[in-house]
């Protein structure tokens, strides 16, 4: 009797746990402040606690990497420039230099017109700042600047020591931190053992596996508007990266002054809104979400579909400053319902 009851306790309990108890798996999301934006880690599958722990270690690696590579604030980055302007080698790390080697990669295969090196420009129109102000370089300023014709290519490498060929060289990594700080956090979770997550640098998002039966679901910003232009999913290992118009810049004389500058004139770019690039696969696609929208941006609605060829990039949609909407048929058929909304 005694080991029929317990039989019939166990078979209850069984029951009890596939019927009411089944575990219910979560979203959970954290928030941040960094590289002068707001950052986002959403954590699906895993209990509070380990939740909490996993977005505190990327959290902190973030708060790393925006002092290592801070391009005004005391950093190794400035202390980089400071030295190229002086005309002394710089010892560096092996983290600093394959960053840099892989941005001038980019560099070059974009012609030049994606270039971390044109600090001095970036700084002239005040841009090196958390409080941008209205303002116009003075015209032989720009020039000068653009003459000098910065690239990172100018750079030389003895194992971690760098020197430059040209002092006007002042590294800005705004357009290539982001994605590279996505790269860290997905090893970070990856290492952890998460099952699925989304980080959300700035608008530049990666997604690790997938939050239950579907993917991830990510909007693209409409640059005029609060909304959505469309809305897409995101597949493991995949990144979205959006160059834009709206966040840092200023107005003077009724015309748009976004960061964005064209290193062959020196001028900020007004003929596009944003640029949204998908890029997937290997380890990096947050690097190349971020740095591969900066060239069709510059190009903007004459060139980027030439542009976006020459960089092997499949999944592009481009909103120019009248609020035209342009995409590739590969990021099309990315859309919800096959068209932004």
């Amino acid at each position: 009797m005694a080991r029929w009851l317990l039989t019939l306790l166990a078979l209850a309990l069984c029951s009890g746990l596939l019927s009411g108890c089944a575990r219910e798996y979560h979203t959970y999301k954290t928030q941040g402040h960094v590289f002068g934006t707001v950052v986002e880690i959403s954590i699906y599958g895993e209990t509070p606690q380990r939740a909490d722990a996993l977005s505190a270690a990327v959290l902190k690696e973030f708060d790393r990497l925006h002092h290592k590579l801070h391009a005004w604030q005391p950093s190794m980055l400035t202390g980089l420039n400071d030295a190229i302007a002086a005309g002394r080698p710089f010892e560096a790390d092996a983290e600093l230099v394959g960053l840099l080697q892989s941005a001038t990669t980019l560099s070059a295969k974009s012609d030049y017109l994606f270039n971390p090196a044109i600090g001095h420009l970036i700084r002239l129109w005040g841009f090196q700042s958390s409080d941008i102000q209205d303002q116009g370089p003075a015209p032989e300023e720009i020039k000068r600047w653009v003459a000098a014709n910065p690239r990172l290519s100018d750079l030389r490498y003895q194992g971690n020591t760098i020197t430059s060929t040209n002092r006007a060289v002042m590294i800005d990594l705004g357009g290539y931190a982001k994605g590279y700080a996505l790269d860290r956090a997905a090893r970070i979770l990856r290492d952890g053992g998460v099952n699925a997550a989304l980080v959300n640098v700035g608008g530049n998002i990666l997604a690790i596996g997938q939050p239950g039966k579907r993917p991830w679901q990510v909007g693209i910003r409409d640059p005029r508007g609060n909304g959505t232009l469309a809305t897409l999913s995101l597949r493991d290992n995949e990144a979205i990266g959006t160059s834009g118009d709206y966040e840092r810049y200023f107005m003077k004389d009724g015309k748009r002054h976004p960061h964005i500058i064209d290193p062959r004139t020196g001028q900020t770019i007004d003929l596009v809104a944003s640029v949204t690039i998908i890029a997937s696969g290997g380890s990096d696609p947050g690097l190349r979400s971020d740095g591969n929208s900066k060239p069709l941006f510059i190009t903007g609605p004459a060139g980027w579909e030439a542009m976006a060829q020459r960089l092997g990039l499949k999944e592009v949609m481009l909103v120019d400053a009248q609020h035209k909407v342009a995409m590739t048929s590969a990021m099309r058929a990315r859309m919800d319902g096959g068209r932004p909304h």
